[in-house]
């Protein structure tokens, strides 16, 4: 069963759209994820749905309700964690879950508020200012504000950007426990290596849903064979194999290249002499499964052509 879809939807900012004719659907019990640049309408999405901003056009349904005309009851059943800290600094961690839990009215909140406390792992601070957590702590504190309530589907937007790599990792390691209680998880993100872990992805660019799938099925769809090239002088190497007969694509990652062909046996002697050629020396090669990255910046390329 869906726990919510969008119809066609279209959001306008005077002549700015935000969103153009979005179509999708969240089932129950799964972890979404909207990935894409800032810019390409993640966050309107998220706000739309959770009734904050209120769509041009189309239809947002979120758990049986119409968002636009029911929005006071699909409150009492979402959470919403907004890209900014939004919590209060001047009070303790337990102030702020007893101050959100008193918004949501719930009054006997104890029990709740210490579940919420050891699941985030919160509890030896309990009695610290928010003000004095690190970025980590702060959205975790975030989430149980988001949680106090026991909503059925949660919308997170944006929540680990800023947040060092560990608290990253702590934090996804409590959405994972999350899902298995069966809440759903709707989460925009820029990261793509986060979407990797999601039940559904959907790749968005300048408003609209380029695709969406499973990582596995969105990996799918990219044409040739990933080969992965260190060598110096990235830069040169970048401009002639972006003209070179037989590559499809490619895409500069730091210190290497993720260069797309058809077929590595037939092509790469060619490409590494070719390179080798114009003084450019090839240190190490190998085959790699496309990613998600690979998969997103291939359609940003094809839409743009």
């Amino acid at each position: 069963m869906s726990a919510l879809t969008i119809t066609a939807v279209t959001k306008k900012f005077d002549t700015i759209t935000a969103v153009d004719g979005l179509s999708l659907s969240v089932e129950k019990g799964e972890m979404f994820a909207l990935v894409g640049p800032d810019g390409s309408g993640k966050t309107t999405t998220i706000r739309m749905l959770c009734g904050i901003v209120t769509p041009t056009s189309g239809m947002v349904n979120v758990l049986g309700f119409n968002v636009q005309k029911q929005k006071e009851e699909v409150k009492k059943r979402i959470g919403y964690l907004s890209q900014r800290f939004s919590l209060y600094g001047d009070l303790t961690i337990d102030e702020n879950i007893e101050f959100f839990a008193e918004i949501h009215g719930v009054y006997d909140y104890a029990d709740r508020r210490n579940e919420l406390l050891e699941f985030t792992r919160l509890m030896p601070f309990r009695d610290r200012l928010a003000e004095k957590l690190s970025g980590g702590m702060k959205q975790k504190l975030a989430l149980a504000c988001t949680l106090v309530h026991t909503p059925e589907i949660i919308f997170l937007d944006e929540p680990t950007t800023g947040v060092d790599p560990v608290s990253r990792r702590d934090f996804w390691k409590v959405l994972s426990a999350l899902l298995r209680t069966g809440i759903t998880i709707v989460m925009a993100t820029p990261y793509l290596d986060e979407a990797e872990r999601c039940s559904r992805v959907a790749l968005m660019d300048n408003g609209k849903i380029l695709l969406a799938d499973t990582p596995g099925n969105l990996k799918k769809v990219m044409k040739g064979e990933v080969i992965e090239i260190v060598c110096s002088d990235i830069r040169k190497a970048f401009a002639l194999m972006k003209h070179y007969p037989g590559v499809l694509e490619v895409q500069a990652f730091g210190d290497r290249l993720n260069v797309v062909i058809s077929s590595s046996a037939d092509e790469l002697p060619a490409i590494c002499e070719h390179l080798n050629d114009q003084s450019i020396t090839v240190s190490d090669w190998r085959m790699v499964k496309p990613s998600l990255e690979n998969v997103f910046i291939s359609l940003l390329t094809e839409t743009k052509e």
